[in-house]
């Protein structure tokens, strides 16, 4: 059982959970800076040999700990037998970043109970800094319990985004939507981590977060710690979270449907 008649979550799997992305993240601390074996999924698709070694570790450790959960891993390793729970994870989110000795990357780990998020964690190995999340429990950094921002005006607000693998060949491609919020926003950023820009909103560090062509592995644990932290995660639509359709609207709630509107309103082609 996930959880107890308490609605407490069962001890065993928070303490797995929370095993699995340190000891994922070691890995990639480990070896960050050093000399990586890179290969291309894409034409800017990077993968490392970090990303399949701290794949494959966590995914030993959490098949030996809970061997009847699913398992939806980035780089292909798992199970999927039709579980009722489902771990997903991405072992290195922000491998780009990673590759060039750029510190700004995470590992990520969620759980889903028959469909829905109930427990979430993001680690930056290099800033140690842990974020968590249960359903209905609240979202914590290291422990410490986090709220996203009060800003309540798009004009004033400092948002993140990123840009889909393809942006060099498709037209949509984000960068229309780019430059709707550059017009009406006060600042953004793109940092190249979607797990962490999500726990970055859920701790007040951005007021809002967009972008599209993710995958369940992307969003997961980080759609989680912002609801959990009082913020709001959904389609650019405004729509319930669809971890399938990899597009996803983060924010403090207060910007959330200003934020909307401008992806509703003739959404069009990028440039």
């Amino acid at each position: 059982m996930v959880f107890s008649e308490a609605g407490q979550m069962n001890k065993k799997i928070v303490e797995t959970g929370l095993e699995a992305v340190k000891k994922g993240g070691e890995i990639l601390k480990q070896g960050f800076g050093k000399s990586q074996k890179i290969s291309f999924k894409g034409e800017i698709d990077l993968v490392t040999e970090i990303d399949r070694l701290a794949e494959k570790t966590v995914a030993g450790f959490l098949s030996k700990e809970l061997p009847a959960y699913d398992l939806l891993a980035e780089e292909g390793s798992g199970r999927l037998s039709g579980a009722p729970y489902r771990w997903i994870l991405d072992p290195l989110d922000g491998t780009t970043n990673y590759a060039h000795g750029y510190p700004c990357f995470c590992i990520s780990l969620a759980l889903e109970c028959n469909g829905e998020l109930v427990w979430g964690a993001v680690y930056d190995p290099i800033r140690e800094e842990l974020f968590t999340a249960e359903k209905g429990k609240g979202a914590f950094l290291n422990r410490r319990s986090i709220r996203v921002s009060p800003t309540d005006r798009l004009d004033r607000a400092m948002l993140c985004t990123g840009f889909p693998y393809d942006v060099r060949e498709s037209n949509e491609n984000n960068l229309n939507f780019l430059e709707r919020f550059v017009k009406t926003a006060q600042a953004i950023r793109r940092d190249g981590s979607a797990a962490l820009d999500l726990c970055y909103v859920a701790a007040g560090r951005f007021d809002g977060f967009w972008e599209m062509k993710l995958k369940p592995w992307d969003i997961a644990a980080g759609a989680l710690i912002v609801s959990e932290a009082g913020g709001r995660a959904t389609g650019f639509n405004n729509t319930k979270l669809d971890l399938d359709k990899g597009e996803v609207l983060a924010s403090n709630s207060r910007i959330h449907d200003e934020m909307a509107g401008i992806l509703m309103k003739n959404p069009g082609k990028g440039k």
